[in-house]
Parts: structure tokens; sequence; C-alpha cells
């Protein structure tokens, strides 16, 4: 038997800077490569998408990733792992659909179902919601796209209020449109198109998912979902535990097991932890260390939610760059590891801290780029508040 190849975390980071196109030596040709590259791009908050991909592609501009998702359309929006929402390429899309998204259906069905009993709406919600399902539908298809507010135009049904948590002080409402087009969304029968405003903005317009994906989605047995979607994170993550990938694609850890098993994937030794590890079976050489590398990475950036286990690169940072919920914030990286957090003042400045001790080699880059990202968020003309904020980002922002 051949010995466990050893990775400790200098080779891990290695990997992290030049697999994630963060390394100047291994910046991506477009959002589309990178994406792919990286499985999919986080888009709970809008502004991720592009502040990922501005990380990773030189002079990349805000409508070089809008023409990718909106024009040429090789990139959907869509809810997948971790009942989250990911910007990926259109082949993807199945994958993820069959390997995740689909055990959520019957459940997101059954409580939009309780919803409209509950609230009085219909008491007999399955009928009264099929109608209203094959209405929005048809006004999709009259209308091409629209909007939550112009659907609720054409059927005042979708303008009713469903009621929050009555009787709690986070008492509130939910609209039957959001529910709903959130329910079709996730049956993969609709898609979020361009949204209303700038590209910071989540006022969505939707549309059959037909005019993303000619024909729709095509029917992927799950087993065989879950093994090419291990493969894609093990090619992009690698390498990784199991904990890791199950807590990525919200598995079981029989699914997780299964996948990995299905996926030929390859057992290593990670250290310092001294925990076994996972990689592709043709993925076991050393991965060359990029030159020193700084990066400000966008809350919800793909590199820092990638794994369950981050402290290889996250170090004693994570509650100064973390949320309570375990949400990620704006944070600013040397060589690998977090080494920091930054926010955007109302001014549109950048400002940044350091929480450790880089060297000046370290200081210099990361200064050079918190200037370069100032002046592109200036040229865009937009103001990025994340919408998970951490301590770091809170203080750096008031």
């Amino acid at each position: 038997m051949s010995p466990v190849r050893v990775l400790d975390v200098t080779e891990r980071r290695a990997r992290l800077g030049v697999r994630h196109h963060l390394a100047g030596s291994a910046r991506g040709a477009d959002v589309v490569e990178v994406a792919n590259d990286l499985v999919a791009l986080h888009a709970t908050d809008p502004a991720t998408v592009f502040l990922s991909a501005r990380s990773r592609v030189d002079d990349l501009m805000v409508k070089d990733v809008e023409g990718a998702i909106y024009e040429d359309r090789s990139l959907v929006r869509v809810l997948a792992m971790r009942r989250t929402m990911f910007v990926m390429p259109d082949d993807l899309v199945p994958v993820t659909h069959a390997a995740c998204t689909r055990a959520m259906v019957a459940r997101e069905r059954n409580r939009l179902l309780g919803m409209l009993r509950a609230s009085g709406i219909s008491d007999q919600p399955e009928p009264w919601l099929a109608d209203v399902e094959a209405a929005t539908l048809r006004t999709l298809d009259e209308m091409g796209e629209a909007t939550a507010v112009e659907l609720g135009a054409a059927d005042p049904r979708l303008r009713l209020q469903i009621p929050l948590a009555v009787g709690k002080r986070y008492e509130g409402t939910v609209g039957v449109s959001t529910r709903l087009l959130f329910l079709l969304a996730t049956e993969g029968r609709v898609v979020r198109g361009r949204p209303r405003g700038s590209w910071v903005s989540s006022q969505y317009r939707w549309s059959r998912i037909e005019r993303w994906i000619p024909g729709g989605l095509s029917e992927v047995p799950e087993r065989e979902a879950r093994a090419d979607l291990a493969r894609r994170w093990l090619r992009a993550f690698g390498p990784g535990t199991s904990n890791d990938l199950k807590w990525w694609a919200a598995w079981t850890v029989t699914q997780t097991k299964e996948a990995l098993r299905d996926a030929g994937a390859a057992e290593v030794m990670l250290m310092p932890e001294g925990v076994s590890g996972f990689v592709l079976p043709d993925d076991l050489e050393a991965e060359a260390a990029p030159a020193p590398w700084a990066s400000f990475l966008p809350g919800l950036d793909v590199s820092i939610m990638g794994w369950n286990g981050r402290a290889w690169f996250l170090g004693e940072h994570g509650t100064r760059v973390f949320d309570t919920n375990g949400n990620a914030g704006p944070t600013v990286w040397w060589d690998g590891r977090v080494v920091g957090g930054w926010a955007q003042r109302p001014s549109g400045e950048v400002v940044y801290r350091i929480l450790e001790d880089i060297g000046r080699q370290g200081e210099a880059a990361v200064e050079a780029e918190a200037d370069a990202l100032s002046r592109w968020l200036d040229a865009s003309g937009a103001r990025v508040l994340p919408r998970f904020r951490t301590p770091v980002e809170r203080e750096l922002s008031a």
C-alpha cells in the first residue's frame, strides 16, 4: 500500500491562491472561467458576485459580469447548496438541482401550504396555490420577465400578506409573491434575472427558466449528481475533509461518504490537524507556491465559505470577521490567510484593519489593493453595504 500523502498548511494555502485565482500569477480570464473553477460564486448578497469576480480577474468591469449573466446567460443565479443563492455556469444547474435543491422542494411547498391555511388566505390551499402558480407562469410567458410588483399588479392574490411570528416582538408579514416565487425557483421553474436599479440591487426580474436554459432543467439522477458535484468541489477546494464537503453541500453523512467514493476521492493526511482529507486521485502532486499576494474579498466570498474547518487560513480571527450566524464579512487576505477586515464608508472610502503583524511587504501590498478597490468602486458608482454585518466591518464603516 502506498503511503498516504501529507499536505501541510503551506501547500493548502498555495492551492488556494492558485486555484482560486487570487495569486497574481493565477488570475482568471473572465468571470465565467472563475465561476466554473470555483464551482459557483456566492450570490446571497448581489454585490458578492461582482466583488468576488473583480478580485480574480484583471481589469474586470461591472458590465462584464452583467453581460455574462444577463446577456450571454452563460451564468445563472439559482438556489443551491445549503439553501443558498449562487451564480453558476448553466451546465451545472441541473447537477446542483438534483444533488441539493430538489430535496428542499417538498418541505418548501408544505411550508407555504401551511402558511396559507394558518393565515386564513385559503382553507383549501392546494387548489388555491395551484391556480395562482399557473396564473403566475402564464403571466411570465406573456411578459417574458417581470418583478414581483409587476406580477402582483397582474394578479392581486400575489399581493396578499402572510403574518409571521404573530405575538412575537419580531412579528411581521411576507408577501404571497415572495414565498411563491421562492418555491417556483426551488422547483427549477423560474429564475432571477436582471435586477431593477444597480448591480447591488436584489429586486430581481423573474422569468421562466427556459429563457436561461433552453428546454429547462435536464433530469440527472441524484447519486450521479452528487458524485459530479463532489468531484467539482474536490477540484476547487481539495484537500478537504468529509465534514467540509458535508457542510458545504448540506448532505447527510451517508450521502457525503457515498459521493466521495463515487468520485474516486483519494485520502490524504492534513497537517497540523492530523486528520484525513480528500483530493481527486490525479491531484496528489505538490502545488508550487505562488508569490505572496494580497486580496480584499467580499462578504460570503466562495474562498472563505468553501470549508467548514477554516483554522488553517482563518486563525483566531473568526469572531471578528464572521457574524454570530456563521456568515463571513469582508476580509483582507495576505499570502493565503485572513489577516483582517475591510469596509466602505458612506463617503465611498475603503478602509481596513489588519489584525496581526504581516510585515512591511504585506502592509504595502494590502494598502495597494485597498487603493485599487477604492478606484474600482468609485468607477462603479455604487455603495457596498454587506448584508451580514460583522464586528470589524461595523467598526470600520461607522
